[in-house]
């Protein structure tokens, strides 16, 4: 009896079917390594050299793209402390070459345990270690946002991007594809980029003169670090880092997300909780004490752990409303420039990525200059959806998490019993487990989701789509 032989290549369900998920990693496997090259090279100014910036620089320059950054700052460097690279960001960093980069700073946290504010108790885990590595093809990251950073500074450097420092853009042109800079300066390209942050000086130029305001949901973060060897020393505290985990405890408006990072030397704190203040009225020299308040009737465990925590800084948490237009003639925006979004899928810098990488699979299907604007409005058309939806996930977090004690936080957390107890279940309110938001999150295909969008918009269909 003859066999029956499987295309490789199957038509996708027009239900909703995850069924064929097992084909993307042959599909990476032939297609993704050479990567798509530019069959149009642009001489590209991209403006920002932050994690976005060099991101997309170093996807663009992949591509065959010149790339240069101009940088406000004169010296390049981050603040800040603890940072998360999803699964779905570390698969895009691994294309662009970064692997090597980072593996001297990352931590790879085995698990995520949600626990109870009051006695540490776990009411909710998902597991990293293996299951992220065999279900989206790379490893969830924890890592210092300097050296996440630094590694990007050093690929980028490594490939020849070159970037200006002290040059600060003052204004933009979208119909030259110009930039103004402090000096008076003004420098042309094919095309500019902004990944100029949160108070983007393009997005405005972008909207036509139109500034979107920020959004300040009534939180602030406290972010800390702790000595390692004082954790150590401590039996009551000690057992956090016999594994590396991301540990988070939730509660009434409050939460604290903790995790070792420097490759297991320090441990990072992040205490996110209620504040409608005015930055400019905070003491900083009474952050630690105002922090310790804050927690002060949470787990004996963690209080103990805020204890150590010898300085501090203190975060205004903000967000921009959902754009749908990041792109005005020869200028677009990405980053948090386009969508700046509150912390709680740890997904900001891992959009920006996307970001880059989407963008770099957008110009690759020019077969001529005159096709740029297509590819950009495809672009912006398929990064919109994509973020917005991101910052929607971020806000319903915030609220899933900071539930009083009551009827609905009881019944989220025996909605995630079954995955502590390590038996199947189809739902859960802790989004990193729910199969649905998993696949949809970790398992995004970004440069899959520009080719579906291109092959849709024929010259014929291109404007009905857009």
């Amino acid at each position: 009896m003859g066999s029956y032989e499987v295309p490789f290549t199957l038509p996708p369900p027009s239900y909703p079917s995850n069924c064929l998920k097992f084909l993307e990693a042959l599909e990476r496997s032939s297609v993704y390594e050479s990567g798509a090259k530019c069959m149009v090279p642009l001489n590209i100014i991209l403006v920002g050299a932050g994690l976005g910036g060099l991101a997309t620089a170093i996807a663009l320059t992949q591509n065959g793209h010149r790339v240069t950054i101009y940088e406000q700052t004169p010296v390049l460097g981050e603040v800040g402390a603890g940072i998360q690279i999803p699964s779905n960001s570390t698969r895009l960093l691994f294309r662009l070459g970064l692997k090597p980069y980072l593996a001297p700073y990352v931590t790879e946290p085995e698990r995520i345990s949600f626990r109870r504010w009051q006695d540490g108790r776990v009411i909710g885990n998902t597991e990293l270690v293996p299951d992220f590595i065999e279900n989206y093809q790379a490893p969830y990251y924890v890592i210092h946002r300097a050296h996440f950073h630094s590694a990007l500074c050093e690929r980028a450097r490594d490939m020849g991007i070159e970037i200006k420092l002290g040059a600060k853009a003052f204004d933009y042109d979208p119909v030259a594809g110009s930039i103004t800079l402090a000096d008076g300066t003004v420098h042309t390209a094919d095309l500019v980029v902004a990944a100029d942050g949160i108070r983007s000086v393009a997005r405005k130029v972008v909207l036509d003169g139109h500034e979107m305001p920020f959004h300040k949901p009534g939180f602030a973060a406290y972010r800390a670090t702790v000595d390692v060897d004082r954790m150590r020393s401590d039996p009551e505290v000690s057992w956090i880092l016999e594994k590396p985990s991301l540990n988070i405890w939730i509660g009434d408006g409050r939460h604290v997300m903790t995790y070792t990072i420097g490759a297991g030397t320090a441990f990072n704190m992040v205490l996110s909780h209620p504040d409608t203040s005015d930055p400019s009225t905070w003491d900083p020299e009474r952050a630690v004490e105002d922090m310790r308040k804050e927690f002060q009737d949470w787990d004996p465990v963690l209080t103990k752990l805020i204890n150590m925590v010898e300085k501090t800084m203190k975060w205004p948490l903000m967000t921009v409303s959902p754009l749908n237009r990041w792109v005005s003639g020869k200028l677009l925006i990405l980053g948090d420039a386009a969508h700046a979004m509150l912390p709680y899928m740890s997904q900001g810098a891992a959009m920006a990525v996307e970001d880059g990488v989407g963008l770099a699979r957008a110009l690759s299907k020019m077969t001529s200059p005159d096709q740029l604007s297509d590819c950009l409005k495809i672009f912006e058309r398929v990064r919109c959806i994509r973020s917005n939806q991101m910052q929607e996930a971020s806000l319903l977090n915030g609220r899933l998490w900071h539930f009083p004690d009551g009827p609905l936080q009881q019944a989220r957390d025996a909605a995630m019993e079954r995955e502590v107890k390590g038996v199947p279940f189809v739902h859960s309110p802790n989004q990193w487990s729910d199969p649905a938001t998993q696949m949809w999150c970790y398992g995004y295909d970004t440069e899959g989701e520009i080719d579906k969008a291109w092959e849709m918009a024929e010259p014929k269909k291109l404007m009905s789509f857009l």
